[in-house]
C-alpha cells in the first residue's frame, strides 16, 4: 500500500469518533477529537522508512507491546516518552489498527464526547 492509501485507511478509523477533526501539525495530518491529538501520521518522519501512525496507548502499554511485536510497534520520537507508540502500519490488520484507534480516542476525548459513546472497549 502507498502511503496515500494508509492515509485513507486511518481517515476512515478516525472519522467514526465524534467532533474528530484533521489538520497538519508539524508537517504530518494529526488527528483530534475536541483540542486534544489522538493519532499523528508519520509518513518517512526524518527518513525512518516508516509509514505509521503513532497514538497514546494506557500506562505499561507501550513496552509490552514492543517486547511482544517489535516488527509492528516502536517508541516513536518525541510523544514517546510519554508513553505514546508507533504503530508501522503495514504490519497490523484493520480490525487492530481499528483497536488502538478507538483506543486512543477514549484516552484522550473530553469526557462530554465519552460520555455520548458507550464504550465498547475491554482493557486486559
Amino acid at each position: 500500500m502507498t502511503a496515500d492509501d494508509q492515509l485513507a485507511r486511518v481517515r476512515h478509523c478516525c472519522a467514526l469518533f465524534s467532533e474528530t477533526s484533521e489538520r497538519l501539525s508539524h508537517g504530518e495530518p494529526t488527528f483530534f477529537a475536541g483540542k486534544k491529538v489522538f493519532v499523528i501520521f508519520a509518513n518517512n518522519h526524518h527518513q525512518d522508512g516508516r509509514i505509521a501512525v503513532w497514538l497514546p496507548v494506557p500506562p505499561g502499554f507501550q513496552e509490552d507491546l514492543i517486547a511482544r511485536a517489535p516488527d509492528c510497534f516502536f517508541r516513536p520520537p518525541y510523544v514517546g516518552a510519554r508513553g505514546w507508540v508507533g504503530i508501522k502500519l503495514a504490519q497490523i490488520n484493520d480490525a487492530d489498527l481499528q483497536l488502538h484507534i478507538a483506543l486512543a480516542w477514549e484516552l484522550v476525548a473530553p469526557a462530554r464526547l465519552r460520555a455520548g459513546r458507550a464504550s465498547t472497549l475491554r482493557v486486559e
